[in-house]
């Protein structure tokens, strides 16, 4: 490949840098915790959000309340190159208000590709620095599990106050993601559930053990129990108010269906199912009941 100082790239249009990305989903953990209690999200590595970053005629300009012109910006500030002309486009697979870790995976895919337009050497931890800036845009006070899951290609264990840790996952089992078609709403369902106060901590602390238990299963590859605490945490978001009746409906259907379990995932109100199902015949049975059933995409990931 023919060199090029970096000179050379200022305004050119034909140079192309290129970032990718993929989403996230949490397993186990949701809401409880914001209370301490440990929480468990995998990679999802075949659906991807895709930056590319070309020479443009214009200054790239800033959008302060934007987390993916934050994620340029920054990257940009830090490799210092504020005044050159690029423009950034983003095709993205993971669909937003999802809790499937959208901002944060197209957020990783833009600073990537900025990296990879001047030809630079990108360090893990600036990335995840770097991708955490636009996340304070996105989510207010981010806890980085999105943006740690979405740089791995291991599940991840996060405790408030702890931080992270990976689990290994080989379970040789499928995890099924159904889209209810619904924006999820975390806001106002952490807002609900500390609304409840006192009345909300029994279904918490639950959750937390439910969470706890499934970590051990998944060392132990207890696929049976796994599934089963997902459905019992489910029951127990259900109690805190944050299901709505799609997500309901597309859980039982999983479930009459024979998955070994099934449950609401992420901030509730909306957002996507999960349903934990063998390989093979029934995954593909269970992922058309889906559809039938309303869900308006499905997708399949290996554990």
């Amino acid at each position: 490949m023919e060199n090029k100082t970096l000179d050379s790239y200022k305004g050119n249009n034909e140079k192309e840098g290129r970032g990718v990305s993929h989403g996230k989903i949490i397993l186990m953990g949701e809401h409880s915790v914001v209370y301490g209690y440990p929480s468990i999200a995998v990679p999802l590595p075949d659906i991807q959000a895709v930056c590319r970053v070309t020479g443009s005629e214009d200054s790239f300009v800033h959008r302060s309340e934007d987390p993916l012109s934050t994620a340029v910006y920054s990257a940009l500030k830090y490799i210092d190159k504020l005044n050159w002309k690029i423009k950034y486009d983003v095709t993205s697979d993971i669909p937003a208000r999802r809790g499937m870790g959208s901002s944060a995976a197209v957020s990783i895919a833009a600073v990537r590709g900025v990296f990879d337009y001047f030809n630079i050497q990108l360090q893990e931890e600036v990335l995840e620095s770097l991708v955490n800036e636009a996340e304070i845009i996105a989510h207010g006070t981010p806890s980085g599990l999105d943006a740690r899951t979405c740089l791995s290609d291991k599940a991840v264990k996060f405790i408030k106050g702890k931080g992270f840790e990976n689990i290994d996952l080989n379970l040789k089992a499928e995890l099924i993601i159904a889209d209810t078609g619904i924006y999820g709403n975390t806001g106002e369902a952490v807002g609900k559930i500390r609304n409840m106060g006192k009345k909300a901590s029994p279904m918490l602390a639950r959750l937390g053990k439910l969470t706890e238990e499934t970590e051990e299963y998944i060392r132990k590859k207890d696929i049976i129990n796994i599934g089963r605490n997902m459905v019992k945490a489910d029951e127990e978001l259900g109690k805190l108010g944050i299901t709505v009746k799609k997500s309901d409906l597309l859980v039982k259907a999983a479930l009459d269906e024979g998955a070994y379990g099934a449950k609401i995932s992420g901030g509730g109100l909306g957002g996507c199912i999960i349903a934990l199902v063998e390989k093979g015949e029934i995954s593909e049975k269970i992922r058309m009941k889906l559809i039938k059933e309303g869900a308006v995409e499905v997708w399949t990931t290996t554990l």
